[in-house]
């Protein structure tokens, strides 16, 4: 997961000076520790399906890249190291083991001296610097199965520069293949940072060279491979960046290498090639990196907060062989971490429910007992890893949100998030769960059961607070009207019209609602006078606010998250005061651009 794996600069920032030390290579003979075994090494005999759950575990990046005093005291990236990772691993072992964590993922560098120079064996594939990894790459990953773990390795896309050698590299395990056979000729670049050669996969020699990356690290006794700068994403687009024949490769060179690996790819990938993510690979950066590059690991404002915007597009296409990977869960260490104790529960939260990988990046040898407890908390492991969908938003993407996910046993998971910079109330209206009357509420991460509540829950929460709830509903199922925002009754203001929409319901949606665009639905009829908890169905290919009001009222602007692209409608909630009889609900796009509107749907009874 590392987006900024390679980097010496933040995700978000422009990578020019790592390219410079990614370009120099260094051909060296591959040590006996770490030779090619003669025939593929023997898989697992009861091996669990890969990717069947969100993984846990341990990641070396997110110390690797930051300031924090102490932590690369040799410079940048110094942290890792054999030393350090066998730590880790005791640590992890010791600590976090007995609840499920049990990759200990190697990161960007290990085939790196200090300076950042890379190393390559003469078959043009990496090999770990001798300085940090003296035991070899195979003793490591031995070390770290003695404890009872997974070993997880590390790579960036395409092949590498250093490793080109003026195209005379042979290719192992082939008559006559070279490094020049298996790039296009005018050595177009690819990857985040531009630090590789695009690989031409109409060459078969191509398909080999992956072949015979994935023999070594199958050979070595590797369980996880994180393949970063992956495109279109890692903020390039374009055919030289579009790498999902590598993955594919990757993927069909995985099947014979003689052991299951799991095949997790970074960073900030396009939505747009989600299915291709999906088949080819068994989980999915959807952002940029969580670490600061700074003198914490993370903070609240670089991106943590990002992930509530980011994730819910990406809700529907996580499941068992594939997740959406939200980066590392630094919440451990307390002051190093750089988040107050609300934002780690908050952080945790997220991650947990929608079905993210837990894995962190803290140093384990100096977890505080605040971190210990977050990491540790066998309930929200369990909603992490249970058979329910991911959560996904059900009130538009304000500060205050609402996510929930209905499991199989018809309770519901929802947690409340206040994501503001000062204290607020936040409510769970039951009928944006789908029912109405009262449940029964048991506080997850405090142990209480909070007894029965009917219509909905409140809770006051800090800056960036967090609460999660396990809901029974003891109540009814609610009854809806459907309204279509195309329907010739309605009224269509400004820029606003009707098109055609695949995806929605009876075909059409209500778009171009922008400067002054807007639509009204009218006759929205109701028998009772009171606040309705209004289901939106929309689409937004980036994330939108619209006015909403009712009957000529005062309107309240709702952001609504991302559906990914325009072709995908999801839905979230908003309240409305509405009247006795018919009513007409307003959606302006103000100034602004406001998202395209499917349809909404109407409670019987407020």
């Amino acid at each position: 997961m590392r987006s900024s794996s390679y980097s010496v600069l933040p995700a978000r920032a422009l990578r020019t000076v790592v390219v410079l030390a990614l370009t120099a290579g260094v051909t060296a003979a591959v040590p006996a520790a770490q030779a090619e075994t003669s025939t593929p090494p023997d898989a697992p005999a009861t091996a669990a399906a890969v990717a069947a759950k969100p993984y846990l575990g341990w990641t070396s990046w997110t110390m690797q890249s930051s300031k924090y005093p102490g932590l690369n005291p040799k410079g940048d990236y110094s942290y890792l190291s054999e030393a350090n990772v066998i730590k880790q691993t005791d640590a992890m072992a010791a600590k976090l083991k007995k609840y499920g964590y049990e990759y200990v993922n190697i990161d960007a560098g290990w085939w790196m001296d200090w300076s950042w120079k890379s190393q390559f064996d003469e078959y043009g594939r990496q090999k770990a610097d001798p300085v940090r990894f003296p035991s070899g790459m195979k003793a490591v990953a031995d070390r770290i199965h003695s404890k009872g773990l997974k070993a997880g390795i590390y790579l960036p896309v395409g092949l590498e520069k250093g490793a080109y050698n003026d195209g005379k590299n042979p290719i192992w395990n082939t008559d006559g293949c070279t490094t020049g056979d298996i790039v296009h000729d005018d050595l177009r670049t690819t990857n985040g940072w531009d630090s590789a050669y695009k690989i031409d996969f109409s060459n078969p020699c191509a398909q080999k060279y992956i072949d015979s990356q994935a023999r070594m690290f199958a050979d070595w006794g590797y369980d996880f491979l994180k393949l970063d700068g992956v495109g279109p994403g890692s903020f390039k687009d374009g055919d030289n960046y579009n790498n999902v024949a590598d993955v594919a490769a990757w993927q069909k060179a995985i099947k014979t290498a003689g052991r299951p690996i799991h095949l997790e790819l970074s960073w900030s990938l396009a939505y747009g090639h989600v299915a291709d993510w999906k088949k080819y690979s068994n989980g999915w950066r959807i952002d940029t990196d969580v670490e600061c590059y700074c003198n914490t690991l993370v903070t609240w404002e670089n991106s943590v907060d990002d992930r509530w915007d980011d994730a819910p597009a990406w809700t529907d296409h996580a499941g068992p062989g594939g997740w959406n990977d939200l980066d590392s869960l630094n919440v451990g260490n307390g002051e190093m971490d750089g988040l107050t104790k609300a934002e780690r529960q908050s952080y945790t939260t997220l991650w947990a429910i929608a079905k993210s990988p837990l894995f962190t990046g803290d140093d384990l040898t100096k977890l505080d007992s605040y971190g210990l407890k977050l990491l540790t908390d066998r309930e929200v492991i369990a909603i992490n890893q249970s058979s329910a969908p991911p959560a996904e938003p059900v009130t538009a993407s304000d500060p205050q949100q609402v996510w929930s996910a209905k499991n199989p046993d018809g309770t519901y998971t929802v947690a409340l998030f206040n994501l503001s910079d000062a204290p607020a109330s936040v409510t769970a209206n039951w009928p944006t769960l789908g029912f109405k009357g009262r449940a029964s509420v048991r506080d997850v991460w405090n142990k209480e059961n909070l007894g029965s509540h009917t219509d909905k829950i409140t809770q006051a929460l800090p800056a960036h607070g967090s609460r999660l709830f396990t809901v029974t509903p003891r109540g009814t199922n609610l009854s809806w009207t459907a309204y279509e925002a195309e329907a010739g009754t309605n009224t269509l203001g400004g820029n606003a019209s009707v098109a055609d929409c695949s995806a929605c319901s009876d075909g059409r949606k209500v778009g171009n609602l922008y400067a002054g665009g807007k639509v009204t639905v009218n006759d929205v009829v109701v028998a009772k006078a009171g606040t309705y908890q209004i289901k939106v169905a929309y689409i937004s290919g980036d994330s939108r606010s619209v006015l909403v009001s009712a009957n000529g009222g005062g309107a309240t602007s709702h952001k609504f998250a991302s559906t990914g692209d325009w072709g995908t409608v999801n839905s979230v909630h908003v309240p409305v005061k509405l009247k006795a009889g018919a009513n007409a609900i307003t959606f302006d796009s103000g100034t602004g651009y406001a998202p395209d509107i499917d349809r909404i749907d109407v409670q019987k009874t407020p």
